[in-house]
């Protein structure tokens, strides 16, 4: 028996769209985004439970990256990453300053972020002196 058709969606809770286009491992990391502030639609703050229409413009902080995208689809199942990716269009403005701000990055890493592990027995020497100075 062939699997029934599903009907296209009218609208998606916004936290179950992010989890879904794969911005968020899981839901719950979704509506805490959307709670603190990270998720704004069409340039406003917004609850986890408002409901996102195709058209919509997204502003999505992911850690130190900003996303700013248009949604194309919505699927309420998390489907591969090649899928998700067609559910939303980034705006060249965005795309163009994430590539920026990669390149940056690659010129001028963030200072000790090449330290690996613990530090060393002279390091915490160093370490130790510094801080009782000060």
């Amino acid at each position: 028996m062939p699997a029934p058709e599903r009907l296209p969606l009218p609208s998606l809770r916004i936290d179950k769209w992010l989890w879904a286009a794969r911005f968020y491992k899981t839901r719950s990391m979704a509506t805490e985004a959307v709670h603190s502030g990270h998720v704004k639609l069409n340039g406003c703050g917004v609850k986890p439970a408002r409901e996102l229409r195709i058209g919509d413009t997204l502003g999505i902080t992911v850690g130190d990256t900003l996303w700013t995208i248009t949604v194309c689809g919505l699927n309420d199942q998390r489907r591969p990453a090649s899928e998700a990716q067609q559910l939303y269009a980034e705006t060249p403005e965005s795309a163009a300053h994430r590539n920026a701000e990669r390149e940056s990055k690659r010129l001028a890493p963030t200072p000790g972020s090449d330290l690996r592990g613990r530090p060393s027995k002279k390091a915490r020497r160093q370490i130790r002196r510094f801080n009782e100075e000060y």
